[in-house]
């Protein structure tokens, strides 16, 4: 598919014959699926001579129609084009009066009539979501899971006067996976690649090479659309069976089952191939054994003795509830108190009458808030229960979660008999002796606050650089485990204590975060040096110091986040009040580079979750280490399970499910920006998500024959070979004025020579081994690129001839703005260096701004109305003057053109992960 649209593209920008192959056409259809095939369709140049589609509904037009407006094409909203089963004129008449050579029917009917499919030269093509002739109908991807089919996948076919049984035009398909409901497989291929499909087909079509595949009939299907009436689970089918039921009907109309006489939904379906996990037991009607009411979920049982497990239950009168929860929501299985537990009971029952005095009695039904009280209240309900029920503890969410008298008796109960705690956390362990010390290494996916093995069982080997030796192997996510964290984050946020909790107990909690990374900031620091070459005292101050620095700047944050009052045109009588609410997005997404692993978790994860969003991070393939053991310090923190979800693994299978995932509303990325142009449009076409980017760099540092020289050379070798390079910010072209270039270069040779190449675990090691192999290798072809154009190599260029991944401090000059190493980003120890003329401001600036990229840059000169000059024409997101590398948690950090956008860091990195809400209220 993808070597397809590159060759319509070719021929698009080269053929002057492509353009004449363009069609006159009537868009029949609505939705958003209709309005992209729409926008492509004109984007690729044919002509859309009339859109057909649905009336208004509540003075809202559908996204095909809004699009279609906009554009100022013919819209036609019919409510109907047969009555009685007859076509009617008036509607036809008006179709063929746009003169269409096709039709495009998205998602169409058979409701339109065949005078119509019939009536352009070449007919009418219809988008189906099935792999025709399987699973004719309205509810194809319905089928294609309560079947269970292995593929799945979507049909273009010619309209003839059946349901779906003209001939084929173009297929696509695609596995289905153990997880996927009907919304992960429409947003994850049928959407994306249906929208392709429909283009590629009119294409065809125009060229005249668009083939007629009569259907077969065998293997040929035709399902209903269900109802809910139909939806009901029998229990006589294996666990996999049951699964797909449940999954197929996710979300309409809702497999149900009868639990306790009432009628309940189940959704949220995976099947459960682990040892199933004790429970308590809840009898369900017509089930071979009951289920088990679990920390995952309702575990269910098929007729083959197999599980699978449920993460939501809805009741008949709409409430949603985790189905872990079933117990403890007083929907059913009331607890019998004992003579003990009753006096309990009648004393709270005092400290309620204490507290709601305007109630005359406290009975079962009564509502703690309902009843007029307020946050005070709970701190003093709270603190009497533990001074008068020999000091039971509760806190402030207890009271929340259990809002009437019987509820909250319930859950008092519950904890006095030790019912509510949580299993307790069991991490397995990589364990080495090194660095004079024992560092512990979680090495599993985190998900839902437990560490796991991936679900198809896979690992991969994590290297040291400094070796090649395997550290340990490392869980390699798949898609299903991306699935499972995302719908653990969204738990998390909407029926967990994280969305619900206080601001600055949300501090407290990130407060005592950042106290036990601190805590840990040797063994954090040893993983950091063997997982990614980082030297040790480097890790030490910047890879961990400042991520501990990130998250308690952020902590500080979290009860200060503020919207305003806005002043608006009044109209009297009324009084109008407008004011801002600032509100977290609710399930990000996080993907991190290897340079910094730790430090950018903190960067990114710290504003993310002060600002009461949820996580599921993906950390570099090469470096998923601290990220891991960061995940088993959160847990020690109190950070409630699900806020935080780490998944390594690779970033075209990961990182691709997350920048598609329909639940996942923000993304954040920092890598390459081909990489993020790709995440960018996944994002757009999924659901929109919010996106920010930091991207590739080639920053410019400019050196003035007025600096003083000896910072400059200290301050220029570190902007290069900080980290050894691998370095976001890292100068990627230093311009040194012509009178001082060859004394420049003259001192830096010398204290290159200086430096100590070793193990990054001895504290005397100044320069450490490349990240990983790969990189290595690409920075090697990197120089012989830069000898090859011309550049002279001063001094380096080759890997250090012992075990590892270690490179020379590498020093080209005479580098000219043409050649690759002018203009491509090394991230690693190379310092490419181009002279420019004494007094050349303007020829320096225009030579520095020639790049696609605008992260960082620096210029070094005593005089400081030229410091000041330079800065206000530099185009990039930050600039040092007489110095290089200061980033500091309170001041914002992004970049500009290709180098992405958004920012990490400073407040501004907060409003990154929140949504304004204007509200007006008139009284």
């Amino acid at each position: 598919m993808l070597w397809i649209a590159s060759r319509l593209t070719r021929k698009f920008s080269t053929s002057s014959i492509y353009y004449q192959n363009k069609l006159k056409l009537a868009l029949i259809g609505q939705s958003l699926f209709g309005q992209e095939v729409y926008s492509q369709l004109r984007k690729d140049g044919h002509k859309i001579v009339g859109v057909f589609t649905v009336p208004d509904k509540d003075g809202k037009a559908d996204p095909l129609a809004t699009a279609a407006e906009k554009d100022g094409t013919p819209v036609f909203k019919f409510p109907r084009w047969r009555v009685k089963g007859k076509p009617i004129p008036e509607v036809v008449d008006a179709y063929k009066s746009v003169g269409a050579e096709l039709n495009v029917l998205p998602f169409c009917s058979q409701f339109i009539p065949m005078n119509v499919i019939d009536n352009p030269k070449h007919g009418s093509i219809i988008y189906h979501p099935s792999l025709l002739p399987r699973h004719r109908g309205a509810s194809a991807i319905n089928w294609t899971l309560i079947h269970g089919d292995k593929r799945a996948g979507f049909s273009i076919f010619w309209a003839d006067d059946g349901l779906d049984t003209g001939p084929l035009l173009l297929q696509k398909e695609c596995s289905v996976e153990p997880s996927d409901t009907v919304d992960t497989l429409y947003n994850r291929f049928l959407f994306p690649e249906g929208i392709k499909g429909m283009v590629e087909a009119v294409q065809l079509i125009a060229d005249g090479k668009a083939p007629r595949v009569p259907q077969p009939q065998e293997g040929a299907t035709y399902e209903g659309i269900q109802k809910k009436s139909n939806a009901k689970i029998s229990w006589d089918m294996s666990a996999s069976a049951i699964h797909n039921w449940i999954r197929g009907h996710d979300k309409v109309p809702g497999a149900w089952t009868v639990i306790n006489g009432q009628a309940v939904t189940l959704y949220g379906s995976s099947l459960f191939d682990a040892p199933v996990p004790s429970g308590q037991p809840l009898e369900i009607e017509g089930a071979p054994r009951p289920g088990l009411i679990t920390n995952n979920g309702l575990v269910l049982f098929g007729s083959d003795g197999n599980a699978l497990v449920v993460r939501n239950l809805q009741f008949d009168d709409g409430k949603m509830i985790p189905a872990a929860k079933y117990f403890s929501t007083g929907e059913t299985n009331t607890l019998t108190l004992t003579e003990e537990e009753m006096k309990t009971a009648e004393q709270i029952k005092v400290i309620w009458k204490g507290i709601l005095s305007n109630v005359p009695k406290i009975e079962d039904s009564t509502d703690f808030f309902k009843s007029g009280a307020a946050s005070m209240d709970v701190v003093r309900l709270v603190e009497e229960i533990k001074e008068k029920c020999n000091g039971l503890q509760l806190q402030n969410e207890d009271v929340y979660m259990a809002t009437t008298y019987e509820e909250f008796i319930q859950m008092v109960v519950r904890k006095l008999r030790g019912e509510d705690k949580e299993e307790e956390i069991i991490i397995d362990h990589v364990t080495k002796n090194v660095n004079n010390l024992t560092v512990k290494m979680p090495y599993q996916c985190f998900i839902n606050g437990r560490f796991v093995d991936s679900e198809n069982g896979k690992k991969y080997d994590t290297v040291n650089p400094t070796d090649g030796s395997v550290i340990c192997k490392v869980s390699y996510a798949s898609v299903a485990d991306v699935d499972k964290a995302v719908a653990a984050a969204k738990d998390a946020f909407e029926t967990g204590p994280w969305g619900s909790m206080n601001a600055r107990d949300r501090g407290r909690l990130l407060y005592k975060l950042a106290d036990l990374m601190e805590e840990h900031q040797e063994e954090l620091a040893t993983i950091e040096s063997i997982d990614s070459g980082a030297v040790y005292t480097l890790a030490l101050k910047t890879h961990v110091g400042m991520s501990v620095q990130t998250f308690r700047y952020f902590a500080g944050w979290c009860d200060k986040i503020q919207g305003t009052t806005i002043p608006i045109n009044q109209a009297r009588p009324n009084h109008n009040l407008t004011f801002t609410k600032k509100e977290p997005l609710g399930v990000c997404a996080i993907v991190i580079p290897w340079n910094y692993p730790l430090m950018m978790l903190a960067w990114k994860s710290a504003a993310c979750l002060a600002a009461g969003n949820t996580l599921v991070l993906k950390p570099a393939q090469v470096t998923p280490l601290t990220a891991l053991k960061f995940a088993e310090l959160s847990i020690r923190a109190g950070i409630p399970k699900g806020v935080i979800n780490i998944v390594p693994g690779s970033g075209g299978l990961v990182g691709q499910r997350m920048s598609e995932h329909p639940d996942i509303r923000k993304l954040g990325f920092t890598g390459s920006t081909p990489i993020g142009k790709q995440i960018m449009k996944s994002c757009a076409v999924s659901n929109l998500k919010k996106v920010s980017l930091e991207l590739g760099g080639k920053s410019p540092l400019i050196i003035f024959n007025d600096c003083d020289l000896d910072k400059a050379v200290r301050m220029g070798m570190g902007a290069v070979y900080f980290n050894k390079g691998e370095n976001c910010i890292a100068a990627g072209r230093l311009f040194v004025e012509e009178s001082v270039h060859d004394e420049f270069v003259r001192r830096v040779v010398e204290e290159i020579k200086k430096m100590r190449i070793g193990d990054p675990l001895e504290r005397s090691t100044d320069h450490g081994p490349q990240n990983h192999k790969a990189h290595l290798e690409k920075l090697l072809e990197y120089c012989e690129i830069g000898k090859k154009e011309g550049a002279t190599l001063v001094y380096g260029g080759r890997q250090v001839p012992r075990p590892g991944f270690f490179m020379e401090p590498t020093v080209f000059t005479d580098v000219e703005d043409h050649m690759y190493i002018a203009k491509e980003e090394s991230f690693g120890p190379v310092m490419v260096i181009s002279k420019f003329k004494d007094g050349d401001v303007e020829g320096v600036l225009q030579r520095a701004n020639d790049t696609e990229f605008g992260l960082a840059s620096g210029v070094f000169t005593r005089d400081i109305g030229k410091a000041m000059f330079v800065s206000e024409r530099l185009e990039a997101g930050t600039v040092f003057i007489n110095t290089y590398n200061k980033t500091d948690v309170a001041a914002p950090f992004g970049g500009f053109k290709q180098s992405g956008f958004g920012k990490d860091l400073g407040e501004e990195a907060l409003h990154e992960y929140l949504r304004t809400k204007a509200v007006t209220v008139e009284y």
